[in-house]
């Protein structure tokens, strides 16, 4: 039986953060929320999106006995007038970020683009490291994210996001 994983989102204060489990989806908004509907939380053109603060979970092991190789990324185009910034690195990752309260200010976490293809290796860690796993449940390191628009930007693009892993019998 493989393991069982599942998306974590964690919102609000950093001094009383709320975990929600097994989110139902990333869409990035002007609110800080899991789950958020986007109508109703846009992001307005020359503005950005709070950070998504996410980790990859690892509910139960199943018959196996190592998870690793973490690798995220999205597909589909945002358009010319906004960019998805994340945490997420193969060559500069800076290791674990420690939860803080999310922002719509710009990120200081979610500098690099997202990639739009699957990266060639790891670029979200565990336990601070790229060469991290996991053998028994636990998170990844925290996968934060972030849309910056320009003032010309126009409502209505859709990506997906994509996660990837490897896990060891």
């Amino acid at each position: 039986m493989a393991a069982t994983v599942e998306i974590d989102e964690e919102n609000g204060k950093d001094s009383s953060p709320a975990l929600t489990h097994n989110i139902g989806n990333s869409n990035m908004g002007s609110a800080d929320a899991a789950n958020l509907n986007p109508i109703a939380s846009p992001i307005a053109p020359g503005a950005n999106s709070f950070e998504k603060w996410q980790l990859l979970h690892v509910v139960d092991m199943g018959t196996s006995s190592k998870i690793e190789n973490i690798r995220v990324w999205r597909s589909g185009s945002l358009g010319a007038n906004a960019i998805h910034l994340t945490n997420a690195s193969i060559s500069d990752y800076r290791g674990e970020a420690k939860y803080r309260t999310p922002t719509d200010d710009t990120s200081p976490y979610a500098i690099f683009p997202m990639p739009t293809s699957i990266p060639g290796s790891a670029n979200l860690g565990i336990g601070g490291s790229l060469a991290g796993s996991l053998t028994k449940s636990g998170s990844s390191d925290f996968l934060v994210h972030q849309i910056q628009t320009t003032e010309a930007a126009l409502a209505g693009s859709t990506t997906v996001m994509n996660y990837s892993y490897d896990e060891t019998a």
